[in-house]
């Protein structure tokens, strides 16, 4: 495989989706790795429909929030659960189609990239799909999990910061938010092979905020607010991971 490009944690965002594919069309790539969180936020039923029709080859690693899509399905198609007001908005947006194709996501990927060798993708850490790796993890417990992992490279998301850090005699990259990222806006990703480039696509923000804000999403406004137009600051963000993982 010479070159991957890394998209993770979308979060509903299509038109920031949409920027990054429109940019990978010219970027000479042989695989999209799409890791996890693709759909939970203000359009999911267009992305994923924006997903199930792509023409190049893909793969798909599950997420946290993709996993509790599937949980919402089937428990409220059963009557188990009652739902919050954002929860049950989700749920009518998806058909069985929808469910099965999140239900289908991989707990990993391993692919051998040109110039890179053995990489790692998975949502959370090397080792968890929930797991919070940060710029500020420690770096021995970054030696742990690259350790166990046994592979040259890992790429993660799930705290929307992108990062490159050393451990272990190897790498373990965030490729950060495409549709909800930390530190600068736009829709960030990462392209793969032969080296590792952390890339941030512009997109109109002002019209993908006036999108979501049209697609009904009861907290449309706030998310167009806060991680559309504005976006939280990494420096913050960093410090609340590392303690809501316990290390601050």
């Amino acid at each position: 495989m010479t070159r991957v490009a890394a998209l993770y944690d979308i979060h509903g965002n299509l038109p920031a989706l949409e920027s990054v594919l429109a940019e990978v069309d010219g970027a000479g790539v042989d695989l999209l790795l799409f890791g996890g969180d693709v759909a939970w936020g203000p359009l999911p039923r267009e992305t994923l429909e924006t997903l199930m029709r792509l023409e190049r080859p893909a793969r798909f690693v599950m997420g946290n929030a993709d996993r509790e899509l599937v949980r919402i399905w089937d428990e409220n198609a059963l009557g188990e659960a009652p739902l919050g007001k954002a929860e049950e908005w989700m749920w009518l947006q998806l058909d069985r189609e929808h469910r099965d194709f999140l239900a289908a996501f991989e707990p990993l990927v391993r692919v051998e990239v040109e110039g890179l060798g053995e990489v790692l993708f998975r949502h959370g850490s090397p080792r968890s799909e929930t797991e919070i790796v940060t710029a500020g993890t420690p770096a021995p417990l970054l030696d742990e999990m690259m350790r166990e992992a046994g592979v040259d490279v890992a790429v993660v998301g799930h705290t929307h910061m992108q990062f490159d850090r050393s451990a272990a005699g190897g790498r373990i990259v965030n490729a950060g938010s495409v549709g909800m990222p930390y530190g600068d806006p736009g829709a960030h990703w990462a392209l793969l092979g032969p080296d590792v480039d952390l890339r941030r696509t512009a997109y109109d923000r002002d019209e993908a905020a006036e999108r979501i804000r049209r697609g009904g999403w009861p907290t449309a406004d706030e998310f167009a607010r806060e991680n559309v137009l504005s976006v939280p600051a990494a420096e913050a963000a960093v410090g609340q991971f590392e303690r809501m993982a316990g290390r601050a």
